[in-house]
């Protein structure tokens, strides 16, 4: 089968040496998950799990992310037209798993973690000490089934009390960079 021209100067390479490495920043880095509007606020959450790709149209480059129906930001995120992916600097660890484990439904998570919300119009939010922000509309929400996994130590494993995820697609419309790192 041929591949084109270019075939035999290709190299495979790990993902881990890729210049914007979309495993580490949602599995290492993690991210948060914000929505919200300036007049009746917003909530985020840390995630660690979701996917960054193309999807319909003409390779719109869209991020999946995956909410619990327990989770009080999902309320937010099902009410509003966008929400944002932010990745924070390293030294922001304590308060990402500290804004992961908090709920704002009953604290003030956001103030006691020291970030700064930033409204970018009515219904865009997201902090202003991120290093990258991916800002994504909604076009596609839908409960994950248990019929669709196909090995049921999956659902054993994540889903002992069958709360599925929520999946989200978002089409990305805007991304802003603090640290040039992603920057190809």
């Amino acid at each position: 089968m041929a591949f084109g021209p270019n075939f035999d100067c290709m190299k495979e390479i790990n993902y881990k040496d890729m210049k914007f490495n979309p495993f580490n920043l949602i599995g290492g880095e993690w991210m948060l998950v914000t929505a919200g509007n300036k007049q009746s606020g917003c909530n985020t959450m840390t995630a660690s799990w979701g996917h960054i790709g193309c999807l319909w149209g003409h390779n719109d480059p869209t991020a999946v992310i995956y909410l619990r129906p327990s989770r009080y930001t999902k309320q937010f995120v099902d009410k509003e037209p966008y929400f944002t992916l932010c990745v924070m600097d390293k030294s922001f660890k304590k308060q990402m798993a500290y804004l992961g484990s908090v709920s704002g439904r009953d604290e003030d998570k956001i103030g006691k973690a020291g970030i700064t919300p930033v409204y970018d119009g009515d219904d865009i939010v997201y902090f202003q000490e991120a290093k990258l922000v991916l800002v994504c509309k909604k076009l596609y929400q839908s409960e994950l089934q248990e019929n669709g996994f196909l090995y049921q130590d999956i659902i054993d494993a994540n889903y002992s009390q069958r709360d599925f995820h929520t999946m989200y697609v978002g089409k990305i419309e805007k991304i802003l960079v603090r640290d040039e790192e992603y920057l190809g």
